[in-house]
């Protein structure tokens, strides 16, 4: 008997559904790219790549003196899903008083991923001290943004004789909406096909919102970051990282830091918003003498959108 009408057309829509979605999932499928390919593009000397506590770590480490341990030393620690180049024109700008090293945390930028694929805070401070130790840096200024803000006022509070100066980023800490404390955060379908799915069009889409202004967000800055999420390994480490994260009330912690403390902000920070300033100015210590620049009409990555805005209190604030 031949299929009805009604029956007919509903098959003609569901082939017509299925065949969209594998063509949906063959334009969005993204394979990793070969690591040889993207060292050989990202990281041109001065880079060089250092093993400590077991990973291979991708460094940038430059100045007058780098290299020496007398220099004054500043450590760059960049945000979630991102890499040492996000630092470029600050390091630029600090690189003619200081040395000033940055570095791909793991399973990020050019970094390998952490074989035992463990990505806890305590567990990235314990990495962190041995890659100081290895690099010669018995004490640093150390400039974090956002997820490397965290980690860097978390150094300053575990181990204050490591660092001499903070400066804060728009850090990560306090609970906000999706990051309650105590929880992991919500890992969608969509964040679980990361490793597979990760079409440049989405990503730019992604990155967007992370500028006051989007029309500053340009295409070689896609291309950088679409490029390095696509290094082996690092989509995986990305969920791992996600799935791992417990945040706790910080200011049980920040009230050891010492560090005198720099709090940078752009004032249209959709991600972690500017009134978060407050929490930390209210948690920080007379000691840390702590002090917040807002920068107008900038989003979450100031020193990436502008960096001349925020550039010159940062040099005031670490000059030696």
């Amino acid at each position: 008997m031949p299929p009805r009408p009604a029956r007919r057309k509903t098959a003609i829509v569901a082939t017509l559904l299925l065949l969209a979605l594998l063509l949906g999932a063959g334009w969005a499928w993204t394979p990793d790219l070969p690591r040889a390919d993207l060292e050989a593009r990202w990281a041109p000397p001065p880079s060089r790549f250092v093993d400590a506590a077991g990973l291979r770590w991708h460094v940038r480490d430059t100045g007058p003196a780098a290299g020496a341990t007398t220099a004054p030393a500043v450590l760059l620690l960049h945000g979630f899903g991102s890499s040492l180049h996000t630092w470029e024109a600050w390091a630029q700008g600090l690189q003619a008083t200081h040395r000033v090293v940055r570095i791909d945390l793991p399973g990020a930028g050019l970094s390998a991923p952490d074989p035992a694929r463990l990505y806890d805070d305590a567990h990235a401070l314990q990495q962190l001290l041995a890659l100081m130790d290895v690099l010669g840096l018995p004490q640093a200024s150390v400039v974090g943004h956002s997820m490397g803000g965290r980690l860097a006022w978390r150094l300053a509070a575990e181990h204050p004789e490591r660092v001499h100066r903070l400066v804060l980023v728009a850090p990560d800490g306090f609970e906000s909406p999706g990051f309650e404390y105590g929880k992991p955060p919500d890992v969608g379908l969509m964040a679980q096909l990361l490793p597979h799915l990760l079409p440049r069009a989405m990503l730019r889409a992604g990155l967007a919102p992370a500028y006051g202004d989007a029309a500053r967000l340009t295409e070689d800055t896609v291309t950088r970051y679409h490029q390095l999420l696509l290094a082996p390994g690092v989509r995986s480490a990305i969920i791992d990282r996600l799935q791992q994260l417990r945040l706790q009330d910080p200011s049980p912690q920040l009230a050891r830091v010492r560090a005198p403390t720099l709090l940078v902000w752009g004032e249209r920070d959709a991600m972690i918003p500017v009134a978060n300033a407050q929490d930390y100015l209210r948690a920080l210590p007379p000691a840390a003498a702590a002090r917040l620049v807002v920068l107008p009409g900038l989003g979450h990555v100031p020193h990436e959108e502008d960096p001349a805005a925020g550039l010159p209190a940062v040099q005031a604030f670490l000059a030696p």
